[in-house]
């Protein structure tokens, strides 16, 4: 859902194109990269439901090596007409790199001790990094601010 309403607000509304690419591998730190003019963005995704009380993400730590790269958390709201989405932001401009903090994430099993051991590829990001909730149109605008411009 979030690339038809990504497409949809710059093929239809804006009258811009969007490349998107996909990694090979699952290790690059992002799951898709997305193009507009001049702007380039890794995007890690994530996704929640509405109302739920998640207070954090834990991200790819080689995220924080990529000019560009963001995070997007999805929170999906069904109802009788369909799903509909908002979205939370973490990033910087497109030509920075993300601050992802130190904070390390654990694995979410403990071992045969009952120890969750550090995953030292991750790092833990809190809501509060997060811009609040917007719709496609401002999320737009936050990943590719100068897209009009081009």
């Amino acid at each position: 859902m979030f690339l038809s309403d990504i497409l949809e607000e710059a093929w239809f509304r804006r009258e811009l194109t969007i490349e998107v690419l996909k990694p090979d591998v699952d290790n690059s730190g992002y799951d898709l990269a997305l193009q507009c003019g001049k702007n380039f963005r890794y995007v890690q995704l994530k996704s929640s439901k509405q109302g739920a009380s998640t207070k954090k993400q834990t991200l790819n730590a080689k995220l924080a090596q990529k000019r560009g790269g963001c995070a997007i958390w999805m929170f999906q709201d069904k109802s009788d007409s369909g799903v509909s989405l908002t979205y939370r932001f973490f990033g910087k401009s497109p030509n920075e790199h993300p601050d992802l903090g130190g904070k390390i994430g654990k694995h979410t099993k403990a071992n045969a001790q009952g120890e969750k051991k550090e995953r030292s590829n991750t790092r833990v990001v809190p809501k509060s990094r997060f811009d609040e909730p917007v719709g496609i149109a401002d999320l737009f605008d936050k990943l590719f601010p100068d897209a009009a411009a081009e």
